[in-house]
Parts: C-alpha cells; sequence; structure tokens
C-alpha cells in the first residue's frame, strides 16, 4: 500500500507502530467498482483482498489498514453491493443471506440489519445492510442491488411497527420494513 514518493510518518500509538500513509489513490465508485489511480481493478481476487483491510473511523472516512500501514480512501455512497439472495424458510423464521460483490456471505439478523433510505428530492429507496462494524455509529455497508431490492419486495409481508402497517421482510425473526403500507391497503 506504501505510495512510492509519498509522505507517510509514524503512528503516533508507540504500541502500535503503523505507519500513516495520508490519501491513497483509491476509489470506491458508487457502482461498486474499485479504482486505483482512477483505473479500474480488474483482478477481483486483488479487489477481495483490499475488501478485508477495509476500515471506517468515527468521522464516518474509510481507511485500507494493514498492520505495517494505513490511508485512507474515497468511496462513493458504501464500499460494498448486495448482489445476490438466498432465503429459506418463510415468516419469522425465514433467512435471509446476501452475497455482496467480494463473495462476502452475510445473514440479515440484528448484528446485519436491513435499512431503507430514502432520497431527499425523489424519495426513491435505497437499500443497505450491514455488512461488519465500523468505529463509532458508522458501519460498513452494502448498498442492496436494484434486482435483489426487488427480490426483497417479492418476499414482503405486513407487519405493524411502532403503531404503523408497514411492508417488509423476516430475517432470523427480525422484521425490516421497506416502506409504510398504502392507506386502506391490506
Amino acid at each position: 500500500m506504501t505510495e512510492r514518493g509519498g509522505q507517510c510518518s509514524a503512528n503516533a500509538n508507540p504500541e502500535r507502530k503503523v505507519v500513516d500513509c495520508g490519501h491513497l489513490p483509491f476509489v470506491i465508485k458508487r457502482d461498486g467498482t474499485w479504482l486505483y489511480r482512477g483505473t479500474p481493478i480488474l483482478r477481483k481476487p486483488m479487489v477481495c483482498l483490499f475488501s478485508t483491510v477495509l476500515k471506517r473511523e468515527a468521522d464516518g472516512s474509510y481507511l485500507l489498514e494493514t498492520p505495517a500501514e494505513r490511508g485512507s480512501i474515497e468511496v462513493e455512497d458504501v464500499p460494498f453491493l448486495a448482489v445476490e439472495l438466498d432465503f429459506t424458510g418463510d415468516g419469522m423464521d425465514q433467512v435471509l443471506t446476501f452475497r455482496t460483490n467480494v463473495d462476502q456471505m452475510v445473514t440479515a439478523g440484528a448484528d446485519h440489519p436491513v435499512r431503507v433510505a430514502h432520497d431527499i428530492l425523489t424519495c426513491e429507496p435505497t437499500p443497505y445492510l450491514r455488512v461488519r462494524d465500523g468505529e463509532g455509529c458508522h458501519p460498513i455497508e452494502a448498498r442492496i442491488s436494484r434486482a435483489v431490492y426487488y427480490e426483497l419486495v417479492a418476499l414482503a409481508v405486513p407487519h405493524v411497527v411502532h403503531g404503523r402497517r408497514m411492508l417488509g421482510v423476516w430475517s432470523c425473526r427480525r422484521f425490516f420494513p421497506l416502506g409504510e403500507m398504502p392507506i386502506g391497503e391490506d
């Protein structure tokens, strides 16, 4: 990860000798493409390897960190995409397992909730899945691809959440709302 000709400085933490390399020339695009110096990384095993050292700081920023060095990177939305869905069971006993674009399997549940954000202007839903914890309150997430979201909607059932009728999915005995039910719908 060391940037040739870049200025790296030793971390101030004397117990941990991690070299801080500042900003690294990596960008993770909204579509899940990883770029290095503006060029897509085409070798999937390399992307999968980098994904294992991806961290998220308490301020929400992303970095790549090995035991020896670390550097910040740019992430346009979230670093991963949920590209495939497998489900077993039904009702409260349903289990939803997602495969990410780096072939990580994540089962939705208490530690890996599904959430839906809505665009402020268009109100268009964008669903996310928590992949792993970051520092503070900023997890590392995967955006659920449109095709997988349509699969979730096909599995959705009504359920009352805080007095509101919601449409959502069950996984590992947890209900994940996808949206509010229209008035008069059952």
